[in-house]
């Protein structure tokens, strides 16, 4: 047990050790920063065909960077986790196609105006919804922290509709596509893009843009001011000379297949296979990392806690039912946020993403594991342990050589469904940046919009997955019962 233990203590430490070397790898580059952005949000923010995050947003960082001497490495999720991060100190700043407005200005320091946009509504192709007074008693699908959620928001109570929010701009589009909304409002250029990509969607006001804004870069208030200076004199740079026009120019006006690939391809299992195929072995390969290290954690920790709730000691077993019931009452998502945002302004120190990940597995998984460990453990005879003290065992030791050994035959079967649950779990983790196979799915889908395809690739590489842990704890179950 003390072995295990220590190459347990080892492994961790060698992990943090690993992910904050690389986190920092330039942090002796002066200046350096850490920018966010969401990374589903084209033509501002998403993946080309060979798996680069690319975009006006990130085209105009790239120049101004260039030309003012800074480094950055970007972080790519949900808007509203690009956000978070910046606000609680866990990000230098965020470019995500960001809409001015007053109440941002509370929380954040905006970059001279880059982009002005304005909002459009759409429809399902063929839908008899002409105008707006139409929407009344119907649902509406946004995206929230965009300006088009904003807009519909003021116009809510006008025309009486029902509104519900994604995270992600494809689910939002699908939404309505297959009939569960009968409306989104989006920035135009965003789903102008998604409709040349095949969208079935009808834009209804293309002549008349409503509440038409200007987008910004944004770092948290009264901090980062020489980033913010950077950056506006680089913009200010880059609009002079025309490289800016240029920019825009080349993802407003340039055909879709420049950034998607060949349509054939996208139109077909075997060609989104191969066009994106380092992508789908890179995010499988992440959350294989991420299942294998955390379930060897999260099953030392369950069984650590698991006989701390079966000892002798009254404070112990009651350390072991609060750990337990706090960390299996939390919700998984709830608890990655809390850790990756919310914990670092409270330590001040920031948190590499796949640490918290991992931390957020072990907890969790592993307050699961002690449930059915101590239940483990309390199924074996009584009589054993008594049998064992009445031979002049210790507490402890009749514990390692008895109790511990015959209540683990008992556990296999449940740690088995825990090993496939660690694995589907670690998809939530996508919320928070990590490059796994779900967030994987989501930016291939930002780009050609092949949802079906591309969710049915992924469902059967997790399928794949699952079935050789599940042979594989099949077979450890036999060698340990023989």
């Amino acid at each position: 047990m003390k072995k295990i233990w220590l190459i347990c203590i080892a492994i961790f430490i060698a992990t943090i050790t690993i992910v904050t070397q690389s986190e920092q790898v330039n942090a002796d580059k002066q200046p350096h920063y850490v920018i966010t952005t969401d990374a589903s949000f084209p033509p501002f923010d998403f993946q080309d065909q060979n798996n680069q995050y690319v975009g006006i947003d990130l085209d105009i960082l790239k120049e101004i960077a260039k030309r003012e001497g800074f480094t950055y490495t970007l972080k790519a999720m949900s808007f509203n986790s690009a956000t978070q991060l910046v606000a609680g100190s866990q990000a230098d700043g965020v470019i995500a196609g960001m809409s001015i407005t007053d109440e941002r200005k509370e929380v954040f320091d905006f970059s001279t105006p880059y982009y002005k946009t304005g909002v459009v509504w759409a429809t399902k192709k063929g839908s008899n919804i002409k105008s707006l007074s139409e929407l009344k008693g119907q649902t509406v699908a946004l995206k929230t922290g965009t300006a088009g959620a904003d807009y519909a928001k003021k116009i809510q109570s006008q025309y009486g509709f029902k509104v519900k929010y994604f995270n992600d701009s494809n689910i939002m589009y699908n939404d309505v596509v297959s009939g569960n909304s009968v409306a989104t409002f989006e920035d135009a250029p965003v789903i102008q893009y998604a409709i040349k990509n095949g969208l079935k969607l009808k834009i209804m006001n293309a002549d008349k843009l409503f509440d038409a804004g200007w987008s910004g870069f944004a770092v948290k208030k009264g901090e980062n001011k020489a980033l913010l200076t950077a950056f506006n004199q680089g913009l200010k740079s880059i609009q002079k000379d025309g490289t800016y026009d240029k920019i825009v120019k080349s993802y407003l006006g340039k055909s879709q297949e420049h950034f998607t690939g060949k349509t054939s391809d996208n139109n077909s299992v075997l060609g989104l296979l191969k066009t994106n195929r380092k992508a789908f072995i890179d995010g499988l390969i992440e959350t294989i990392k991420l299942t294998v290290l955390a379930i060897i954690l999260a099953s030392i920790w369950g069984i650590f806690l698991g006989i701390l709730g079966i000892s002798e000691t009254k404070w112990l077993r009651g350390v072991s039912t609060t750990v337990i019931y706090i960390f299996r009452g939390l919700p998984l998502m709830v608890l990655a946020f809390f850790i990756y945002i919310g914990l670092p302004t409270v330590i001040g120190t920031k948190v590499p993403a796949f640490l918290a990940g991992i931390i957020t597995l072990v907890l969790n998984e592993g307050a699961y594991t002690a449930a059915f460990v101590r239940g483990g453990f309390e199924a074996v005879e009584k009589g054993q342990m008594e049998a064992a003290r009445s031979l002049g065992l210790p507490y402890g030791k009749a514990m390692r050589k008895v109790i511990v050994p015959q209540g683990l035959r008992i556990m296999v079967p449940s740690f088995i469904n825990q090993f496939i649950i660690t694995l589907k779990d670690t998809s939530i983790l996508s919320a928070i940046g990590l490059l796994e196979l779900t967030q994987t799915g989501t930016l291939i889908v930002a780009r050609n919009s092949q949802g079906f395809r591309v969710w049915a690739i992924i469902a059967v590489m997790y399928l794949i997955v699952i079935t050789l842990l599940t042979w594989l704890s099949n077979w450890v179950e036999k060698r340990m019962k023989n």
